[in-house]
This record gives structure tokens, C-alpha cells and sequence, in this order.
């Protein structure tokens, strides 16, 4: 493909008509032959390394900066804006996937992962081949990449929407974030389903306001470059699903929630290795058995319902393929080693999902029939939204019994800071506490601590592998210290971190 026809749709050149072999972003990638885009990101402007993509081999160069001069023999274009400019290159180098799969999208604040799993696993069931792009992995024609965004740049969507497409896929389910919706990275692919889950206070060290936020997430509904989503479902129990819904464009918007909603759910009951309820939608009602369990988890699985039933699945093929769905990494996953007391692993990360999290881990106490106590071992973000932290820490407090207070990717802050932030809101409910900094100490600190009954909750990062702190990033993983620590205690009956 030449220089001309990757710019078609963008503008003029300068400078010749090379052919062009591959395009990147980042200089240090590029190689002979190719195209590199030059755009000011979050942390570095990419101009500043068009010599170096030059030295590398590339014979093009698309800028976002209007002052920067061309380069002799050098193919060139000026563009307004980067990221739009490098989504449509892309798209047009690899065949433009998005115009020939089925997307559907999600964005919100908690969930998003549990749904992407859901939808995929029931398009999957109802005979569609399907991949999947989110914050755990991405799924692409039987192959599992690593997920270092949970959005990609629109450079390795395409790639993977391609790959996909010569895999026969007909669908990609893709988690969507306020990041990538407000960078432009998903600038110009048309959904066709876009599903909204909730929204709670998250990323305000991005975004600055809830009002912000919210109008980064929107925009999956408004469509970036092409026209809005075909079908909008939107949880209709949240305040900002229904101001969605008084904007919405779609020709067709189905609501969920537990009740007054398109898809409902009636006759719940939480039980603690399963939830099962009767799920009402517009085409009749079915019985829905399902191995997730909590409240929660009832609003995932209506989202996820709606959605799979806007891409054409039945009520009762829906059922069927959620009761063959176990468990999502790092969602609520049960560490057994054969323990007397109970040990689960979550990626709750804002007090939302923290209140929500001890909530179905007091019912879950209370169902087993035993007086346990709810133990959680919990920490905050480093360079994130520093006004959050007490919250999380008031939010861990209001649902437990005990909480040791530790480190969650500290980055470049001191992990004793951040604590010292998060300290005045658990300190706001009198529960007995802890602060442990040393992450691997502190679940010891709270497994050490558990009683029979009980149920130690390990939250915040769920699937991660690894802890990031400003002297880099090592491997750590909750799941494996959990066994580890377990097997120390004397608990060497390792079944597995799922059930």
C-alpha cells in the first residue's frame, strides 16, 4: 500500500509516493520501509523522535505538529490531530477489520471485565466466533495476548480486529475505557452494541470531575468519526444510564436493571456458590442459574444478557450459556487450599466496588450459616486520584471486621503516604485495623488472623501478576501468595484458585 492511499481521507502530502510496509507510533519499533506517526501523547510528544524513526528506516512521516519542517526525501503530512490521524491510517492499512466485524463495547466504572467474559462465552455458545479485548487478556483466534492497556491504541486494535476477521471471527467484544474514549483510540470504529454498566467515582486524577468522566464515557454512545451505536444498553439503576438514555441516538436502547427495565430479574437468590433468579426480557422469561455470585453480579449478568440478545441470541440460549460460565481471574476467586475458612481474590479498586465486595462477602458469611467475620486486606494507587483514598478506606471499614491496610501499586509515591491518605476513612468506623506496607506480610497479617467461618478478602488487583513501585516492577501475584502463605500454615490441599 503507498503513502497516498494509507492518507485517503486525510489530506495532502508532500515529498513523494513511497510504498509503504508497516506503521508505528513509537521509533524505536520502526523499521525499513515504514510509516511512523508523530503525535503529542500523555507523557511525551513523538515528534521529538521523527530523526530517530528516520534513522530506523522510515520513508514517511504523518506529524501533528505544524512546525515541524519536512525532511528531504522524505514523504510527509501534516494532520490536526494525532491519535484520529494514526486510527485512520491503521484502519486503512489493515483493511478497515471494524466495517466487517459485529463490535460490541462496554464502558463504566465496575464490571466491565465480568460482562466482556459473559457476552463472549454467550456469543461463542449461540454459534458466533468471537474475540475479546479487555483489561485480564485479549482473546484472538484461540491465542492469548497479554492486555497492556485495557484498550489498546487504535494502531493494535486494528491489528487485532484484522486478525481476528482472517480468523473467521464475526464479533469482538471489547471492554472500552474513559482513557481510550477521551484519546481518540477507538476514533472511528462503529459498534454495533454499546453497553454502559455504572459509574462511580474513578480516574478523577485523569478526568478531574465526575461531570469530565462522564462525558468521556458518552461518547461511546455519540460515536467518534461514524455514527452512533446501532443498539444502546444501559443500566437503567444508575443515575447517569438514564441521563444517557434522554441523549440517546441509537435507532433501538434497552435497559436493564432490577426492576421497571426491559431485562429484569425476579425471585433472586444469593446463595454462596451460586445466584439464580428468573430473568424477564422483551421476548418472555427464563430461569437463570449462574456460579457468580452476589448482587453484583446480578446487574453483569442482565447487562450481559441484553447485550448477547441485541447481537440476536435467545432468552433460553442465554441461559444455557451462562450456566455453563464459571469464573473471571481475579473476580471474586476463591483461593482453597482446605482451609476452615474461606480466602477470595478481587480487583476491587474504588469504594464502590469495595462497599460491594464486603457486602457479598458479609452474606456470604452469614449463608454459610456461621458467625465469620469478613477480614480485608486492601490498598490504594499510587499516582491516581488521591482524593479516593479515604473513601476506600471508610468503605472497607463500614463492611468488615477487621482490615489490614497495605500497598497497591505504590509506583512512584511512597507506599507509607498513600496509607497515611486512605488512614482517616477507616478510621471514621471504629473496625479493628492493622497497617501492614509489605504487601506478601500483610495477607499473611489477615490469613494468620482468620478463624473458622471467616472470609479473608485480598482486594485491588485481582488478575495482576505484578506490584509497580518506584523501583520498578517485580512479580506478585495475590492468588500465589494466598496458596503459598496457606501451605505454610499447614493447608497443603491445593484444588485450584477457581470453583
Amino acid at each position: 500500500m503507498n503513502f497516498s492511499e494509507l492518507l485517503q481521507g486525510l489530506g495532502g502530502l508532500s515529498g513523494g509516493n513511497p510504498k509503504i510496509s508497516g506503521i508505528d507510533y513509537d521509533s524505536r519499533r520502526v523499521r525499513p520501509g515504514w510509516l511512523f506517526v508523530a503525535m503529542q501523547g500523555e507523557k511525551t510528544d513523538g515528534n521529538r523522535h521523527i530523526d530517530a524513526a528516520l534513522k530506523n528506516g522510515a520513508v514517511a512521516v504523518v506529524t501533528d505538529s505544524p512546525t515541524e519542517h519536512p525532511r528531504p526525501g522524505v514523504a510527509w503530512a501534516v494532520v490536526p490531530h494525532g491519535r484520529q490521524a494514526l486510527a485512520h491510517l491503521s484502519a486503512n492499512f489493515y483493511g478497515r477489520p471494524a466495517e466487517r466485524l459485529k463490535l460490541t463495547g462496554i464502558t463504566g466504572t465496575n464490571g466491565k471485565t465480568t460482562v466482556a467474559f459473559l457476552i463472549e462465552s454467550i456469543l461463542n455458545f449461540c454459534g458466533k466466533r468471537c474475540a475479546l479485548i479487555g483489561t485480564i487478556e485479549y482473546r484472538v483466534a484461540g491465542k492469548i495476548l497479554p492486555a497492556p492497556h485495557t484498550t489498546p491504541e487504535s494502531l493494535e486494535l486494528n491489528q487485532i480486529l484484522s486478525e481476528a476477521l482472517h480468523a473467521q471471527a464475526t464479533d469482538a467484544v471489547m471492554e472500552v475505557s474513559s482513557h481510550a474514549l477521551e484519546q481518540g483510540r477507538v476514533y472511528g470504529i462503529h459498534y454495533d452494541v454499546a453497553l454502559f454498566t455504572n459509574l462511580t467515582r474513578d480516574h478523577l486524577d485523569y478526568h478531574q470531575d465526575m461531570e469530565s468522566y462522564f462525558a468521556a464515557k458518552r461518547l461511546l454512545f455519540e460515536g467518534q468519526g461514524v455514527k452512533p451505536p446501532r443498539a444502546a444498553v444501559i443500566n437503567f439503576d444508575d443515575q447517569y444510564g438514564r441521563r444517557l438514555m434522554s441523549k440517546g441516538s441509537s435507532e433501538e436502547i434497552i435497559t436493564y436493571g432490577l426492576d421497571g427495565a426491559d431485562f429484569r430479574a425476579d425471585n433472586i437468590d444469593l446463595q454462596p456458590l451460586s445466584t439464580t433468579f428468573n430473568l424477564f426480557g422483551p421476548a418472555g422469561n427464563v430461569a437463570v442459574h449462574s456460579s457468580l455470585v452476589g448482587r453484583i453480579n446480578v446487574y453483569n449478568l442482565l447487562a450481559a444478557s441484553a447485550a448477547a440478545w441485541a447481537r440476536g441470541c435467545s432468552l433460553p440460549q442465554i441461559a444455557k450459556a451462562i450456566g455453563n460460565f464459571h469464573q473471571v481471574p481475579g473476580r471474586f476467586e476463591r483461593v482453597d487450599c482446605g482451609q476452615p475458612f474461606t480466602v477470595v481474590v478481587d480487583y476491587s479498586h474504588t469504594d464502590d466496588a469495595l462497599r460491594n465486595l464486603t457486602s457479598i462477602a458479609r452474606d456470604f458469611a452469614g449463608r454459610l450459616g456461621a458467625h465469620g467475620r469478613v477480614i480485608t486486606v486492601f490498598g490504594c494507587g499510587g499516582d491516581r486520584d488521591k482524593t479516593k483514598r479515604p473513601l476506600m478506606g471508610e468503605a472497607a471499614g463500614q463492611g468488615s471486621d477487621f482490615v489490614v491496610l497495605t500497598s497497591d501499586n505504590p509506583r512512584s509515591e511512597d507506599p507509607l503516604a498513600i496509607i497515611q491518605d486512605a488512614l482517616p476513612g477507616l478510621q471514621k468506623n471504629g473496625v479493628r485495623y492493622s497497617v501492614e506496607a509489605n504487601r506478601k506480610k500483610a495477607i499473611e497479617l489477615a490469613l494468620g488472623e482468620a478463624k473458622p467461618g471467616d472470609i479473608v478478602l485480598l482486594a485491588g488487583k485481582g488478575h495482576e501478576k505484578t506490584q509497580t513501585t518506584r523501583e520498578g516492577v517485580f512479580p506478585f501475584d495475590d492468588v500465589q501468595v494466598a496458596r503459598q502463605t496457606l501451605k505454610q500454615m499447614g493447608y497443603p490441599n491445593h484444588t485450584g484458585g477457581q470453583e
